[in-house]
């Protein structure tokens, strides 16, 4: 624990002061006050978070973390598992979805393999941070051991650590590839909050009426056979989550600690980053939500950590898409603090008296 203890406690307050100069600034534009809507507080966290009046988000970066689980053979997901380092291999080749929507928003992808059930050539071109070859299914044991829910923190925390050791990264988005995993997704809103798996599991992929009442069927036995402590995170992942999931909030968790701001992207995502949010809830000031995507439970999600999304596109996907697309509307957020002029700077008087 002692990795993710010490990260914990280097999270500290963005700067206050200057985020009420970018609130004032913003104020005194020379447009109708508040007119730009969400756009306003997000560039004064941005600000604050970076410590001055003129953010440039240049070095962008999306990290997509892999991982299989043994749930799947419980039948909730349409695709079989083998599909998990097919796509592990088409991101590293630049020919999926995330690679497209992350060259339009001028950032770059690199992959993390917390838990694939496959052994990639140590020489390819990823974080090679695998705990184990997918997890348990928690219908029958718990998804990982606590020590192994840890491990899987540390590695997002050590994958921000060596990103900032070796470059410059201005922001951090997060994404996911694990077949089967929006339902230990859907399992950990529902431990947390209490809510029935029914009022928050979706379709994940698509899935029938039938997949999607076993599948709520089968959250339901994993709640029931474990009871996981909502007051203790470690806990939650442990019996239900995922590693690429722990790895997820290592991410969020690292990125706070280095004062990054970070994108969490849709329900799986979200999901690590609501494990961080419980371990840290001083990670809302670094935490950004890309989208709002058509699973029902990322909804809850985002009102349990008070976050407003930037976009609802209805996407379903993951890997990091709606994080890509939402880094777009960032670069825009700092560009109308830093160059809109003020109505003392054009000289206009009285203007809103």
């Amino acid at each position: 624990m002692e990795q993710l203890e010490k990260t914990i406690e280097r999270i500290e307050k963005p700067d206050m002061a200057m985020k009420k100069k970018a609130m004032q600034r913003l104020a005194d534009q020379a447009r109708p006050a508040g007119s730009l809507g969400i756009l306003e507080p997000i560039s004064a966290q941005l600000a604050a978070i970076k410590g001055t009046l003129d953010v440039h988000l240049t070095e962008k970066i999306v990290i997509t973390c892999a991982g299989d689980h043994g749930v799947v053979k419980e039948g909730v997901s349409l695709f079989p598992p083998e599909v998990t380092p097919q796509m592990v291999e088409n991101f590293v080749n630049g020919g999926a979805s995330i690679n497209v929507l992350a060259r339009q928003s001028g950032a770059r992808v690199m992959v993390a393999d917390l838990g694939v059930n496959f052994d990639f050539s140590p020489e390819m071109p990823i974080f090679h941070k695998k705990v184990r070859k997918g997890t348990s299914n928690f219908t029958k044991t718990p998804a990982m051991t606590r020590d192994e829910a840890v491990k899987s923190i540390n590695a997002g925390i050590s994958i921000v650590d060596e990103l900032v050791k070796n470059g410059n990264v201005d922001i951090i988005g997060t994404g996911d590839m694990g077949i089967g995993n929006t339902t230990p997704s859907s399992a950990i809103i529902a431990a947390f909050s209490g809510i029935s798996p029914s009022e928050l599991t979706g379709r994940g992929t698509g899935i029938n009426d039938a997949i999607l009442a076993n599948k709520i069927r089968v959250i339901e036995k994993g709640l029931e056979l474990h009871r996981p402590d909502p007051n203790d995170a470690v806990d939650v992942l442990s019996k239900l989550g995922g590693f690429e999931i722990g790895g997820l909030a290592g991410l969020v968790l690292g990125a706070a600690a280095h004062k990054i701001p970070v994108v969490c992207d849709g329900i799986i995502s979200t999901a690590g980053a609501l494990i961080a949010f419980e371990l840290a809830p001083g990670i809302r000031d670094y935490l950004f939500a890309g989208h709002r995507s058509v699973e029902k439970g990322h909804r809850f999600m985002h009102e349990r950590m008070d976050l407003v999304p930037l976009l609802d596109l209805q996407f379903r996907l993951g890997e990091g898409t709606g994080a890509a697309v939402a880094f777009q509307l960032l670069d825009a957020a700092t560009r109308i603090l830093a160059e809109i002029k003020t109505f003392e700077e054009v000289a206009i008087i009285n203007a809103q008296k």
